[in-house]
């Protein structure tokens, strides 16, 4: 029983990571702030000290975040390191991904036109929309009893 409780604390164990003379940018989306340095390596991608597969357990989130890296055909040229806070886990994966191809476009300017064509660059400016007085939700109203 010992062993599987030190398994998983090695596993979740954060890595510190050594990234000077790197590039770095800034993704937001909903409530989710990333904040992303690129630099020239092997393909790693570590979100808050943890290895991308630790971090995002679903596959669709893991595929959207190596996603500009894959677009733009250098998934095995770079090294990520991402630091991201607030919101869920869909909104820091699209923070990390704009954040991701903002950091790409800044170390090398060529990938522009590559990723924006694929709309990577751009905010995704849709948030929650707020609650109106007179109503359960945002558009919502309580029910209506004609009798």
């Amino acid at each position: 029983m010992e062993n599987i409780s030190n398994n998983t604390e090695i596993k979740n164990k954060k890595i510190k990571l050594d990234f000077k003379d790197s590039k770095y940018a800034t993704g937001r989306r909903k409530k989710s702030i990333a904040r992303v340095w690129v630099k020239k390596g092997s393909g790693n991608i570590y979100v808050n000290g943890l290895v991308l597969k630790d971090y995002f357990k679903r596959p669709t989130h893991q595929l959207l975040v190596s996603r500009p890296l894959e677009v733009s055909k250098v998934s095995t040229n770079y090294d990520i390191k991402c630091s991201v806070k607030g919101g869920g886990m869909s909104g820091q994966a699209g923070a990390i991904i704009l954040g991701i191809s903002r950091a790409l476009v800044n170390h090398d300017n060529g990938l522009k036109k590559i990723l924006k064509k694929e709309k990577l660059t751009t905010r995704d400016s849709r948030t929650v929309e707020r609650k109106k007085y007179g109503h359960r939700k945002a558009r919502r109203s309580f029910q209506f009893s004609k009798r």
